[in-house]
């Protein structure tokens, strides 16, 4: 059994870190890593030079981007679909009983363990070639998820939320679509046009309305959201936050890119 102590409060994960949790944990982890390797080294240049003969007029920089985008969007798929089935699907989280914030299960906590395994595949991947794949704010970003992710997952506490966020990775195959289609030089095609519009929907509903409805359930839960661990309860007041701030700056960034590109097709019609 393991005690962890931080200068914050106490998270007690004794009797929560079974050794069958922790080798789960362990091998959810090595998994994440293990995904982004094998689609980096060899699934995305593979799909990529059979179906874009562009692949190879790509530079290194332009390549480097492209492979990350593919395990990205592998990993988006992988776990929106599996906290989708977890919050609504399964009995985890369904009420049926009384309902509780720290309800978790074994594919909850492969989940989240195959999500670090992402975040800190592709943090070292963003880190050593910075600032080639993004800025400071997908640095932020990216600390910020492997943070809650940790913390939840040893403490046990408040998945449920972080399955919320997880889920939010549904919009990342459409960011990741759009700039496939502008490196292939496909920005004036209507898969371009239609990708926007999908993904501008798809972020207002996941990335916006999703988090007002994240803060109004903790609201609602509140006697049990105050009585999670203090760093657990206070990262819940201000990581979800920050995120959500993010988001709906980056909201903000593709609103206004689709209203370009809606009035560029128009006058080009």
């Amino acid at each position: 059994m393991w005690d962890l102590e931080i200068t914050l409060g106490s998270i007690n994960i004794d009797g929560h870190a079974t050794p069958s949790r922790i080798l789960n944990w362990l091998s959810s982890i090595f998994a994440g890593i293990l995904m982004c390797k094998i689609i980096d080294s060899s699934v995305s240049c593979t799909i990529s030079t059979s179906f874009f003969k562009g692949y190879s007029k790509l530079n290194r920089n332009e390549r480097l981007d492209w492979k990350n985008r593919g395990f990205s969007t592998f990993h988006a798929i992988l776990v929106a679909a599996g906290s989708l089935y977890l919050l609504l699907g399964s009995r985890v989280f369904d009420g049926a009983h009384d309902f509780n914030i720290n309800m978790t299960s074994t594919l909850s906590d492969t989940i989240m363990g195959v999500s670090i395994g992402y975040f800190i595949s592709d943090s070292a991947i963003l880190l050593y070639h910075f600032p080639v794949l993004g800025g400071l704010e997908f640095v932020l970003h990216h600390g910020l998820s492997l943070y809650s992710i940790i913390l939840s997952l040893l403490s046990g506490r408040a998945q449920i939320y972080i399955l919320m966020v997880l889920f939010s990775e549904c919009t990342t195959p459409f960011v990741n679509l759009r700039w496939y289609l502008d490196v292939a030089g496909q920005k004036n095609s209507k898969l371009y046009i239609f990708n926007g519009v999908a993904l501008f929907f798809g972020w207002l509903v996941a990335r916006v309305l999703l988090f007002v409805f994240l803060f109004y359930h903790m609201f609602i839960h509140f006697d049990q959201v105050k009585k999670v661990f203090p760093l657990g309860f206070y990262s819940l007041l201000t990581v979800a936050p920050l995120l959500a701030l993010m988001n709906v700056f980056w909201f903000w960034k593709i609103a206004n890119g689709l209203v370009k590109t809606l009035n560029k097709a128009k006058h080009s019609q």
